[in-house]
């Protein structure tokens, strides 16, 4: 196979060009990314010629969640009738519930202003069209909430936080929260309609997205910094251009994943610092029938010029990916000394995913100390699924074509670790000038690989 290569002086920023209007008003940037694979210009909102709403103008008071929270409830539809606008949390911390956008929406964060979310439950009520773990359902809204919106930004030097109290006693997953995701498991398999799937009752506690993007297209966050989160901090579901730039990101709890695009496609992540309790990025789409049905992967998606403090992997895909996932670029990361790390590429998924994984490439990372190895790839990760539930339609999920270049570590187990079926190889593996240090183990642990190259 003709192995693609690169040049690396053409893959520099990005380039901005022309400006055109969207029917709203706003502005639409055009973002043009260098990638290995046809990359579409991504469309984003500029609202630097939309009116400023302050939530002070609409009653907002520091302190107080109720006035605070219908402040910013009114400024949004203020912004959004006016074809377009930019709310403004003033400096100071502001207490409130969830946060709901429309479109041609920008919320906007001054210097010192701290949106800070309640820990209650109920102020995330009623329950919105969301997901868990891959599969759609009726939970509790994410602590800020998009759906089927258009031209909508976050930006600011302000902070996000979430209040932690509640949802850290929710990250126990005791035997009634497990049931719960049995039923949620059955009802998708079988096709129950997504209404019929509501997931919030008295002990169901499933832990909502601090950020969730459901449907929606021409989204931008920058420079904000988020601190904790419920449950998955960053997830655009189902979207299509999307820029997450200069952003500042910590959160140390249970499946506390820094960005997750899952069926999104025309993803940028990039100058961005995460400081994870799970994976850095996970790039997923989906689980089993819905995933299937929906037939829409995850694709085109470019992580650049990002460190990485913490985390389980600097890039996870999968184990969702039922609705296949191809066409990624990590280039020119870090992985700060001292990390805590499990690998800088895993590929995870199991025999009830299906789906696809094509042309991955991962250049030009460098970092320290790694607990296992750089690459790895499962085909049998089921985590406490395995013997929850049985398989009920077995798929299996073809990988290929995966290429890294230019990846140093000092210290790992192995290199690559490639474990798949028989039945089904993994099929064309390229690393070229991929090592560590010091390799503790044998530097390539193989079963059922087809066409494996390592160059050095």
């Amino acid at each position: 196979m003709k192995k693609i290569t690169f040049c690396f002086a053409l893959l520099v920023s990005l380039v901005f060009l022309s400006f055109k209007k969207d029917k709203s008003g706003v502005t639409l940037q055009e973002v043009i990314v260098k990638a290995p694979f046809e990359m579409p210009a991504i469309k984003i909102p500029d609202f630097s010629k939309c009116e400023a709403f302050s939530i002070v103008d609409f009653g907002a008071v520091k302190g107080d969640k109720e006035k605070t929270s219908e402040a910013i409830r009114k400024a949004i539809s203020k912004a959004n009738k006016a074809g377009g606008g930019t709310v403004v949390i003033p400096e100071g911390e502001w207490l409130t519930k969830k946060i709901h956008f429309k479109s041609n929406v920008n919320l906007h964060l001054n210097k010192g202003a701290v949106l800070l979310f309640s820990e209650d439950p109920n102020d995330y009520l009623p329950a919105v069209r969301s997901t868990w773990e891959g599969y759609e359902c009726y939970n509790y809204s994410p602590l800020i909430y998009a759906y089927q919106c258009k031209n909508i930004a976050i930006t600011g030097e302000g902070e996000l936080k979430a209040k932690m109290d509640v949802w850290t006693k929710w990250f126990a997953r005791p035997k009634a929260h497990m049931e719960s995701l049995k039923r949620l498991y059955y009802l998708a398999s079988y096709k129950k309609p997504v209404e019929e799937r509501q997931m919030v009752n008295d002990t169901a506690n499933l832990r909502p997205h601090f950020i969730q993007f459901n449907r929606c297209e021409n989204v931008l966050m920058d420079g904000v910094k988020i601190t904790n989160s419920p449950f998955w901090t960053i997830h655009p579901f189902f979207s299509k251009d999307v820029v997450i730039r200069n952003l500042h990101v910590y959160a140390h709890g249970h499946n506390n994943d820094g960005v997750d695009p899952e069926m999104s496609q025309n993803v940028l992540i990039e100058n961005c610092v995460f400081d994870q309790g799970d994976d850095a990025i996970a790039i997923k789409s989906g689980c089993g029938i819905d995933a299937w049905n929906l037939n829409t992967p995850s694709k085109n998606i470019v992580m650049r010029n990002c460190t990485v403090k913490n985390g389980h992997q600097l890039v996870a895909i999968g184990s969702e990916l039922s609705g296949g996932i191809e066409n990624v670029f990590i280039d020119n990361c870090t992985v700060v000394d001292g990390a805590k790390l499990n690998h800088l590429l895993f590929i995870k998924t199991n025999e009830r995913r299906g789906g696809f994984v094509n042309n991955i490439h991962m250049t030009n990372i460098t970092a320290g100390k790694i607990d296992a190895g750089i690459l790895g790839i499962e085909t049998d990760v089921l985590y406490q699924w395995r013997d929850l539930v049985p398989t009920i339609e077995r798929k299996l999920t073809p990988i290929k074509n995966v290429y890294l270049e230019n990846v140093k570590a000092t210290d790992v187990k192995f290199i690559s670790r490639i474990l798949a079926q028989k039945e089904l190889p993994v099929e064309n593996i390229f690393l070229k000038n991929v090592h560590a240090d010091v390799v503790q183990g044998n530097q390539n642990i193989h079963e059922n690989v087809v066409n494996f190259e390592n160059k050095n």
